[in-house]
C-alpha cells in the first residue's frame, strides 16, 4: 500500500522516534509498504516517522541509481533500529546537494561526513555493526537524521535557511505540488 508522506512542519518529523521490539505489530507489512511508498515517489531513502510512525525504520533503495554508482547495484536493504555510534571526523567533508520527500521541490547544499559507523538490526533483527563510506554514508546520515527528529534543511547555512524560509513555511501551508501522496502539517 502506497502511504502519504509527511510533510515539512508535521509534529512527527521533529520527534525522536523509538526502538522497536521484534513483535513490533505488522512490520513485514510496514517494510512492504514504505518501499512501495519509496518507489511510488521516486526517493532513495525512506524514514518511518515520513510516513507518520515515531519508530527506527528506515528503507533505503539505490539501486536506481546503479549507472552513476555502479556499486550499489541491487541495493535495497532496511535499517531497524539504526543508530549513527561515531562520524569519522578525519574523513573527507563533502558538500553535495540532497533533497528530501517530506520537503518537495527543494534541494540545498549539506555537508556531511564521508565515513560512519553505524549499528542496525536487519529485517530479521539479526544484529549489524559496520563502518559505511562513501555516497551510502550520505544517505544513512540523511535518513537516519529523520530518527532524530533532524531534516536536512536543519543543516544548511544560517544564511541559505533565510532564503528558504519562505518557501519553508509554503510547504507546511501545502503550497507545493508533487507527483505522490503527502499529509500536511495538523493546523
Amino acid at each position: 500500500m502506497i502511504l502519504p508522506i509527511y510533510t515539512y512542519g508535521h509534529p512527527v518529523l521533529r520527534k525522536v522516534a523509538d526502538d522497536i521490539p521484534a513483535d513490533y505489530p505488522d512490520l513485514d507489512q510496514l517494510i512492504s509498504n514504505m518501499y512501495e511508498t519509496l518507489d511510488a515517489s521516486s526517493g532513495i531513502g525512506l524514514a518511518a516517522p515520513q510516513i507518520g510512525k515515531s519508530i527506527r525504520v528506515v528503507v533505503i533503495d539505490l539501486d536506481v541509481l546503479k549507472d552513476e554508482f555502479p556499486e550499489y547495484a541491487g541495493y535495497r536493504h532496511v535499517f531497524i533500529n539504526p543508530h549513527i555510534v561515531e562520524i569519522d571526523k578525519n574523513s573527507e567533508k563533502v558538500n553535495m546537494e540532497e533533497g528530501c520527500l517530506s520537503v518537495p521541490g527543494l534541494s540545498e547544499n549539506v555537508t556531511r561526513y564521508s565515513r560512519i559507523h553505524v549499528q542496525y538490526l536487519d529485517e530479521q533483527f539479526q544484529p549489524h555493526d559496520e563502518w559505511v563510506e562513501g555516497y551510502l554514508a550520505r544517505v544513512m546520515q540523511h535518513e537516519f537524521d529523520h530518527l532524530e527528529g533532524v531534516m536536512y534543511v536543519d543543516r544548511i547555512t544560517p544564511f541559505r535557511k533565510q532564503i528558504i524560509r519562505n518557501k519553508l513555511r509554503g510547504i507546511a501551508q501545502g503550497k507545493f505540488s508533487c507527483s505522490y501522496k503527502t499529509k500536511l502539517a495538523r493546523k
